[in-house]
């Protein structure tokens, strides 16, 4: 029998999460049935699940891909310019819709919780290592702890995608988003 390539494999797994990030998109979690699936991504359930133990390891894995991501631009420009890229490319980010069932299997189920948590990982501790340093070069505030600046943060992020999920207007966000990066910054001496 003919051994698939690496590049073959890797190919068939980006096709895979193309098709499940647009069909997560398109009808939530729930949902993103396994025919649904096999529509979208255009292979068999066979070929999905040779890549992936089950829906719960696609989606993590979708999950993990845009947080490694995230955590790139976190890590170089900062959490709030990936809230920027959220509404300049809304397209990759448009299978965030499913958080409200995300937020219920995280408080109903351990097994997701956990597995979720460790991707979420990544983007926290990138954020909180760009804080550090723009700290040290005396540019983000130094009256507030780090860990609740980056709470602040994750929950502007978490209020963003909430709204930018449920199909809300996006009119003057770039201007909230310079409020809030202007809120974490260390405000020049004044002169009086």
């Amino acid at each position: 029998m003919p051994r698939v390539s690496e590049d073959h494999l890797a190919a068939r797994r980006t096709q895979i999460l193309d098709g499940a990030r647009r069909c997560f998109a398109k009808f939530g979690y729930e949902g993103a049935t396994v025919r649904r699936l096999e529509e979208t991504t255009g292979l068999s359930r066979g070929a999905i699940f040779h890549h992936f133990r089950d829906k719960d390891a696609l989606f993590i894995a979708l999950a993990h891909e845009d947080s490694r991501r995230m955590a790139d631009t976190a890590a170089e420009q900062g959490l709030v310019q990936v809230m920027r890229n959220m509404l300049t490319h809304p397209e990759q980010f448009d299978w965030l819709g499913t958080r409200l069932e995300i937020s219920r299997r995280l408080r109903t189920d351990p097994d997701f919780r956990r597995e979720w948590s460790i991707q979420a990982a990544e983007l926290t501790e990138a954020a909180a290592a760009r804080l550090e340093r723009q700290r040290s070069r005396g540019r983000i505030r130094e009256d507030i702890p780090t860990a609740v600046l980056l709470h602040y943060l994750d929950l502007v992020l978490e209020g963003l995608v909430a709204h930018v999920a449920s199909g809300q207007p996006t009119t003057h966000l770039d201007a909230v988003l310079d409020l809030v990066e202007d809120s974490v910054r260390r405000k020049p001496a004044s002169n009086i």
